[in-house]
């Protein structure tokens, strides 16, 4: 199950979609203005946006071109009534992955999203390494390697909670959106104690500060921030 953030100023529309969308088994989140979508896509959990072009308060493309500033690997489809050529290349010129044009079939929709969910994976800037201020850190061998020769090994959990917040790099992530993309589990279900464990383990392992910590840092209300 996937959850995909609609963003379609027109009632009619929106509602038809997110029913096809909860039909298929999907969960929705839904902004029917460019302000609440652009809020929605720069904060909330989410697999794939559907995103119309013409909004009230801020365009399609501000949302697109903010989305791939801070969240670049999420993948996006366009839904709007344009069907212009000039506005299908600037969509996948500025980071869309597909473009569908109204009006369209739900068969249709279901399908493009199906195929955009699928290659998600591969579009993620995932690097087998990452350098941080204290340490590199190998992804491919679970380990923290400073610069004085010295090594700690991490969990396979600690390495995967690691990688989430590099990818998210410059947001803070929320104990739940880590249960949901790391753990793969509903957060009602589980005490998000658990992330604060699994964050206390790599700030010890990482040498980071426990009471003024570097390299990840607790953002008030927010989460965890990889600096």
């Amino acid at each position: 199950m996937h959850t995909i953030l609609v963003i379609e100023d027109d009632a009619a529309i929106r509602r038809g979609v997110l029913d096809a969308l909860k039909f298929a088994g999907h969960t929705t989140l839904e902004a029917g203005d460019g302000e609440k979508g652009l809020k929605l896509a720069l904060s909330a959990t989410f697999d794939l946006m559907l995103l119309d072009l013409v909004l009230p308060h801020a365009s399609g493309f501000d949302i697109l071109k903010a989305l791939r500033r801070e969240r670049p690997g999420t993948p996006v489809i366009i839904l709007s009534a344009r069907g212009e050529e000039n506005d299908r290349v600037r969509g996948l010129r500025l980071g869309a992955d597909d473009y569908v044009v109204k009006p369209f079939s739900v068969r249709e929709l279901l399908a493009r999203v199906e195929a955009v969910l699928r290659r998600a994976p591969e579009r993620q800037p995932v690097s087998e390494t990452l350098t941080l201020t204290v340490a590199t850190i190998d992804f491919g061998q679970s380990v923290a390697r400073f610069e004085n020769g010295e090594s700690a090994e991490l969990s396979e959990r600690e390495r995967d909670v690691l990688r989430y917040l590099a990818l998210n790099r410059g947001r803070p992530v929320s104990r739940e959106e880590l249960l949901q993309r790391v753990w793969h589990i509903d957060n009602k279900q589980t005490e998000t104690r658990t992330v604060d464990m699994h964050i206390a383990n790599l700030r010890h392992k990482l040498r980071d500060d426990a009471d003024s910590p570097r390299v990840i840092v607790t953002v008030r209300g927010k989460g965890y921030q990889l600096t």
